[in-house]
């Protein structure tokens, strides 16, 4: 059905999305071949681009791989409008705000470790859009290759369209809940979930709550797929089943509405006559997900030692070289410690790969919680080689504790892991809420050793 609402701040107008996101269909399955339409027979019948598409609507493809790509890799979907994406005026450079991309060259990667409280809190009348931050990535958007970490913080849902020509973002709410209105339909998230919009994908945010907060990862490179799960078997991690797709809604809406668009690093924007959400009917597998996170089936060792983090991946963009992902997207979901003679936290590591990491909610079991540590809304940076781990307090604790089965349910974590260094952002390398002395959280691991002889 036709969905023309406009977005305001008010509580009157948070609890009508509120009371929208709750009652939302979706379709499952990641990956699928979806089919949905939002008015009868909008969808044609046994071909994409008839001569007269039904009711008046036209035919569009959006192709998010190259039309030649292997079948198994090939992600498009066709979609049928109101008004074909190209009737639209010239787009106009607009400003950027604290949104940066690839290729970061403004600051010298950086091996130390590092942590960032929260972000402050937004101006008044920030949308999730000008809500962005951007710590710092990797590769380069001309080139489809690397990632960037940004995070934001929002007080007031948007009333423009924001797609973003450079990659897919995938959503991580830490405070408040999202309406995700999207060309394909509407997505609901909350803190705990995530989202997933597509390259090139349009789509507006309106907040749940009074403030919203998170992480988004902007993957350049390969789309996220479902890792292939090798001696696991056929079932394990996240399930294709649990992820939700969105049904067929449109705007069908006239008037002035701002469309943003982010193309090799900037933004332009232009100002339509009408809604480019008026999608009535689609079909294919190039759509947005959300997904619910406690829905991870986490596999982990019922013997012993800390298994590796790779087991906990939720989401992969692979690379050229197998194995090695141009980003993971890993969780640490609520699960049992049952390892016999092991330490079980997250051991001491040094690690090819370089590891952001965020807190939903909670504690994480290989950091100290409360002011000054490791907080939800903040994040730390461990870039490739850095010695990391368990700091002090936990290791002195996780070494004498009594190994009895523990059940880990009481946090919420996460990790961007990269194949390359990320370089930050100089508003990053200088922000007042980076956390001055880190390092010091490793202080105090005294010497144990004592030689036999």
């Amino acid at each position: 059905m036709s969905d023309g609402a406009t977005t305001r701040g008010s509580a009157t107008e948070r609890e009508e999305a509120r009371k929208i996101a709750e009652g939302l269909e979706h379709l499952s399955g990641f990956g699928n071949e979806h089919t949905s339409e939002a008015v009868p027979g909008a969808l044609p019948v046994g071909r994409n681009s008839p001569q007269r598409a039904p009711l008046g609507l036209y035919a569009e493809q959006l192709s998010g791989s190259a039309f030649t790509e292997p079948r198994a890799e090939n992600r498009r979907s066709w979609l049928y409008r109101i008004r074909p994406s190209a009737a639209h005026p010239a787009f106009t450079r607009t400003g950027n705000g604290a949104l940066r991309s690839a290729p970061f060259t403004q600051t010298v990667p950086d091996p130390n470790r590092l942590r960032w409280n929260p972000l402050p809190e937004p101006a008044e009348g920030t949308d999730f859009l000008a809500g962005l931050w951007t710590l710092g990535g990797n590769g380069d958007v001309t080139q489809r290759s690397g990632m960037a970490v940004h995070l934001y913080h929002a007080d007031a849902s948007m009333r423009r369209v924001f797609s973003d020509a450079d990659g897919e973002l995938l959503i991580v709410p830490e405070r408040g809940g999202l309406l995700l209105r999207t060309e394909f339909g509407l997505l609901h998230v909350e803190p705990g979930h995530i989202a997933l919009i597509p390259r090139g994908v349009r789509f507006r945010v309106e907040l749940l709550d009074e403030t919203a907060r998170g992480y988004v990862c902007e993957n350049y490179g390969a789309p996220f797929r479902l890792p292939d799960l090798g001696p696991i078997g056929a079932n394990g991690l996240a399930n294709a089943r649990d992820f939700r797709a969105p049904v067929a809604a449109y705007e069908d809406v006239e008037g002035p509405v701002e469309v943003v668009n982010k193309f090799c690093g900037n933004l332009w924007a232009a100002t339509y006559d009408h809604s480019p959400l008026d999608v009535v009917a689609w079909h294919g597998n190039h759509v947005p997900y959300a997904y619910d996170l406690r829905r991870f089936n986490v596999m982990g060792t019922i013997s012993y030692d800390h298994p590796d983090p790779s087991i906990f991946t939720v989401l992969t963009s692979p690379s050229d070289t197998p194995g090695l992902a141009g980003v993971d997207f890993v969780v640490f979901a609520p699960r049992w410690l049952v390892g016999e003679d092991t330490f079980r936290p997250p051991y001491f590591h040094r690690n090819v790969m370089s590891e952001y990491m965020g807190l939903i909610e909670g504690a994480y079991d290989a950091k100290t919680a409360g002011e000054g540590g490791f907080v939800p809304g903040g994040g730390s940076l461990h870039n490739m080689m850095s010695a990391h781990g368990p700091d002090r307090e936990t290791f002195d604790r996780a070494s004498a504790a009594e190994l009895r089965p523990q059940k880990i349910d009481d946090g919420l974590a996460f990790m961007f892991e990269t194949r390359w260094p990320v370089s930050l952002t100089p508003q990053a390398a200088r922000a007042d809420h980076l956390q001055q002395g880190y390092d010091d959280v490793w202080q105090g691991l005294e010497r144990h050793f004592r030689p036999l002889h």
